[in-house]
């Protein structure tokens, strides 16, 4: 790993609203609604991310940290590792900003994801999932050129997401928690720097899925760990092998604890938003109201982030059939 790093540091409040300013043009002031399900319930606001212009929150990160670029960064042109939400991300912020853009894409991100990358601009490069991953690590990879833009590990990036958490509060001042899937963990220290910042009661939870959960064995150990039985799902935004020592030492100072649901589970909540709230959902998207629907969070109010709806309709359908 190169040696030139920025040393990890908290997020301040200050460059959250700093970076506020900055992207307002850019992303959407999504809304935040109250999910119907009777007494028997918790009280569940949904954070509709899925309503950014790239239909996912990454949108907010890569607007801040290709803003934030110097003249020499953007003439040398930018490049990210993405399944496919970061890479539109930096792709939009990149085509907007006039910089060419290039993204090592994981191969087996859907259909839509990888055309909606293509059709901003972006030059993809295809790899699989492995190999993405220890491009991460390294911070290279032969043939992406220019400003390398992580997808996490960022503080700009992350900065960026905390512009979230400032929404959040202002929509729902009373809630008691709020809940994000974990993928790299630049959504949740986003958020919960914000409003930990502003508000510290506010429990902030994670999110993983069974099929890949080192965030929680993490937050078990007390110290960053690899996940062992790594599987792929449908699940492709969230989750991974390891979580990365630089990210852990973020979390650790804003996120309170970690919960892991079953794909059913996942699928379950899909369904639900779809039919009570007719909102189309990724499988990270939906993690936080499959969470905040086991009971183990309380009664509320929780705000669950619906960080994303990029999936293909048809396997959408599929996958939310009863």
């Amino acid at each position: 790993m190169p040696t030139t790093l920025e040393v990890v540091r908290p997020i301040g409040l200050t460059e959250i609203q700093e970076a506020r300013n900055r992207i307002a043009k850019t992303i959407v002031r999504t809304p935040l609604v109250r999910l119907e399900l009777g007494p028997d319930f918790p009280d569940i606001r949904l954070k509709l991310e899925n309503l950014q212009p790239i239909n996912a929150y990454k949108l907010r990160g890569a607007a801040n940290a290709v803003a934030m670029l110097s003249d020499s960064e953007r003439k040398r042109g930018v490049w990210t590792i993405s399944a496919g939400n970061a890479g539109q991300g930096v792709a939009y912020a990149a085509k907007a900003a006039g910089v060419p853009c290039t993204v090592v894409v994981i191969a087996t991100a859907p259909q839509s994801k990888i055309e909606r990358m293509r059709a901003l601009g972006a030059k993809l490069i295809p790899v699989p999932y492995e190999v993405a991953w220890k491009a991460l690590d390294d911070r290279s990879f032969p043939g992406a050129d220019g400003t390398f833009v992580h997808p996490f590990d960022d503080h700009n990036f992350i900065a960026g997401h905390g512009t979230m958490g400032l929404e959040i509060l202002e929509d729902a001042p009373d809630a008691a928690a709020v809940i994000a899937s974990i993928g790299g963990g630049g959504l949740i220290v986003g958020v919960a720097s914000a409003i930990k910042a502003i508000k510290p009661d506010v429990k902030i939870w994670g999110v993983e899925p069974e099929t890949a959960a080192p965030a929680a064995l993490s937050f078990a150990k007390g110290s960053p760990q690899v996940f062992g039985n790594f599987t792929q799902s449908f699940v492709d935004g969230a989750g991974g092998r390891s979580v990365f020592p630089r990210m852990w030492e973020r979390m650790k100072l804003v996120v309170d604890d970690d919960l892991v649901v079953s794909l059913e589970e996942t699928k379950k909540a899909m369904r639900l938003m779809a039919e009570k709230a007719r909102i189309i959902s990724e499988g990270a998207g939906a993690m936080p109201l499959a969470a905040a629907l086991t009971g183990k969070i309380g009664k509320g109010p929780i705000v669950a982030i619906v960080s994303g709806g990029n999936i293909d309709l048809k396997k959408f359908c599929e996958l939310i059939a009863q």
